[in-house]
């Protein structure tokens, strides 16, 4: 005997319903979601050469992230307008993007919106005419690692070396491969 299907089994997830909003990092919509990842970043690596690791996130005027210099910044937002997931790419050359800052709320995770993100981020890129995505990740995401692993990264590193002497997790994709 098999078990009654509830409707929400047959409900879209919030990964395919989720719409796309272009914006800056800098737009108060993605607040909630760049604080978060601001004290995750700050939780898990701490203090380097005691400044917050957060600082990462302000490395980059957000003009990087806008089409006007071959940036773009997305969030995903839910039903209610909420932002549950976001990602960017800045130009790094004219053939070659660097994704940067992916995302999830760690009330929507493991439901598919990161690979959504991503997904987004490619073809834009390729839209664009970009030949090659880059990105880096730190030791301390195995999530992320296993997430551009899954979506054909390949990494510029060795996978059996330790990843905290390694730092800095480079991968790579040709958009040819998309």
């Amino acid at each position: 005997m098999t078990e009654p299907r509830s409707d929400d089994a047959l409900a879209p997830s919030l990964a395919q319903t989720a719409r796309v909003f272009v914006t800056r990092p800098d737009d108060p919509l993605a607040a909630p979601l760049v604080d978060e990842l601001s004290r995750e970043y700050d939780e898990r690596y701490g203090l380097n050469d005691g400044i917050p690791s957060s600082v990462e996130l302000s490395r980059y005027p957000a003009e990087r992230f806008t089409a006007e210099q071959g940036g773009t910044f997305l969030l995903l937002l839910d039903g209610d307008g909420r932002a549950v997931a976001g990602g960017a790419f800045m130009r790094e050359d004219p053939e070659t993007v660097e994704v940067k800052r992916v995302w999830t709320h760690s009330a929507h995770r493991r439901k598919g919106l990161a690979r959504r993100v991503m997904a987004e981020l490619e073809a834009e890129a390729a839209r664009r005419g970009v030949r090659s995505i880059v990105l880096t990740t730190g030791a301390r995401q195995p999530e992320a690692v296993a997430l551009y692993l899954s979506l054909g990264y390949a990494p510029q590193f060795d996978l059996d070396d330790d990843w905290e002497a390694v730092s800095y997790l480079a991968f790579r994709k040709d958009v040819a491969a998309l």
